[in-house]
């Protein structure tokens, strides 16, 4: 047995190390695309990637979009066009540590920074007094909670909030249940190391993934952030999500927040339902922005 183990052990390493040293492989076009349709700005010498896209000419209302765990702006790539039909300007940002955005390390990465840096975009491009309308999902919408928190209690340099939707996130931390692999890595342990380096994607690392603990620490700021706001509010939901299932996370939510609106998708939609239903998606939206 001791002997089958060495084997297996001296055939493992070299091809990790290979693996270790593949480069990256290359951009799509699409991606390609995204990225030369974006520009930076300097927060804290970070540089962070945004786009920002003007177009409807009769309207100046603004919406702001905030990309879940673990991807970037580009999850809004689908409806991206149907939102600048409808909005006078479309904004996107890839959080730090994510997309096209710097990725230090060490860093601790947290839901307060990430806040400040949508703040920080706004004053870049000189909006920080005029109201807007944030959409969020997943990690976004944690993030969300937070700069409603600060609008509601009038923090100096906060976002001015004219409506908010959320959609399929870890709202309450009672009804989230992260996968396996975001479990192994935010609570450590030996294989985390191990895992960590073989991914591909930083962001999977433990300082990114400690947003999880940070719901649990911060509920009542970012939930009661929720339940004071006067703000419009609305969930669009797909009912499929194995992160934040259906019926519990649903029923919690009316009952938490039964001032809220909510748009529950087809019953296949699941975790990214502006990618899986843009369509749906984008009407569930706009009928939400157009009902106020």
């Amino acid at each position: 047995m001791r002997e089958w183990w060495l084997q297996v052990g001296l055939l493992t390493v070299p091809l990790i190390a290979v693996y270790l040293h593949i480069p990256p492989p290359k951009l799509s076009p699409a991606l390609q695309l995204w990225r030369s349709s974006g520009s930076y700005f300097t927060f804290q010498n970070q540089n962070i990637f945004y786009r920002d896209a003007s177009g409807a000419v009769g309207s100046s209302d603004i919406v702001v979009l905030l990309h879940g765990f673990p991807t970037s702006s580009y999850d809004w790539w689908k409806i991206w066009e149907g939102l600048t039909q409808r909005f006078n300007r479309v904004i996107a940002l890839d959080f730090v540590g994510f997309g096209f955005s710097d990725k230090p390390r060490p860093h601790q990465y947290s839901i307060f920074e990430q806040a400040s840096i949508v703040e920080g975009l706004l004053d870049h491009l000189g909006l920080l007094n005029q109201r807007v309308n944030l959409l969020s999902h997943d990690y976004g919408d944690t993030v969300a909670q937070e700069l409603l928190h600060r609008y509601e209690h009038n923090t100096t340099g906060s976002v001015l909030i004219n409506s908010l939707c959320l959609s399929n996130g870890g709202i309450f931390p009672e009804t989230h249940h992260p996968r396996l692999i975001q479990t192994i890595l935010k609570d450590g342990g030996l294989i985390s190391p191990i895992i960590t380096r073989l991914s591909n994607y930083f962001f999977f690392a433990r300082g990114i993934l400690q947003f999880i603990n940070q719901r649990k620490k911060h509920r009542d700021r970012w939930v009661g952030a929720l339940q004071s706001t006067s703000v419009p509010l609305h969930l669009i939901y797909g009912p499929l999500d194995p992160v934040n299932p259906h019926p519990e996370f649903l029923q919690l939510y009316k009952q938490v927040l039964p001032m809220s609106t909510v748009s529950v998708l087809d019953d296949h939609i699941s975790h990214y339902p502006q990618l899986e239903d843009p369509l749906g998606f984008l009407n569930s939206y706009l009928n939400f922005i157009n009902s106020f």
